[in-house]
């Protein structure tokens, strides 16, 4: 069941990425077009929405980033064996595990400074900007908790590791 939301998350981020990319061309378009044309008025609030939405485009793709274990992931060991890679794995998500901590602990104390205040050009509750720090680290806790999981049922000897993507490109 947990499995089956998270997999549902991770899809409705890839759509809400998407959907950030797409309606971040709109404000970004209309400050080219208002810079460069007398065709449009020069808007100010394009600017600051430009802002709103590459924040949470950023946020977003880095949510997804941990869910594919490739937002902090370097490959700098040789392949160790799948329990050797399971206990390496077990040994970096700890860390991961504090900067989702310390995201969602300062990400809730920065959204409560601004629940009250407003954005000065667009006039945007600025809590739904400042809200994408817990929220990030939440579900970076959510997804890096799954994939110490999986990493600790691959060191018990009860699962098979998953081949991934980068794995088999390597192969070919």
């Amino acid at each position: 069941m947990v499995r089956g939301f998270t997999l549902w998350y991770a899809r409705l981020l890839s759509w809400l990425l998407a959907f950030s990319v797409a309606v971040l061309i709109i404000p970004v378009s209309l400050q080219i077009f208002s810079r460069y044309t007398q065709l449009i008025p020069a808007y100010i609030w394009t600017e600051e929405m430009a802002r709103f939405l590459f924040i949470w485009m950023v946020m977003i793709g880095a949510m997804i980033g941990v869910r594919e274990g490739s937002h902090f992931e370097v490959d700098v060991w040789p392949d160790l064996g799948a329990k050797a890679t399971a206990a390496l794995q077990l040994a970096s998500s700890v860390f991961i595990l504090l900067f989702a901590f310390v995201f969602l602990w300062a990400g809730w104390e920065f959204t409560r400074f601004a629940w009250n205040r407003v954005s000065e050009l667009a006039d945007l509750p600025l809590w739904m900007i400042h809200v994408a720090w817990p929220v990030t680290g939440l579900t970076w806790f959510v997804f890096q908790s799954e994939r110490m999981y999986d990493a600790a049922m691959v060191l018990a000897g009860r699962a098979q590791p998953k081949v991934e993507a980068k794995h088999l490109e390597a192969a070919e």
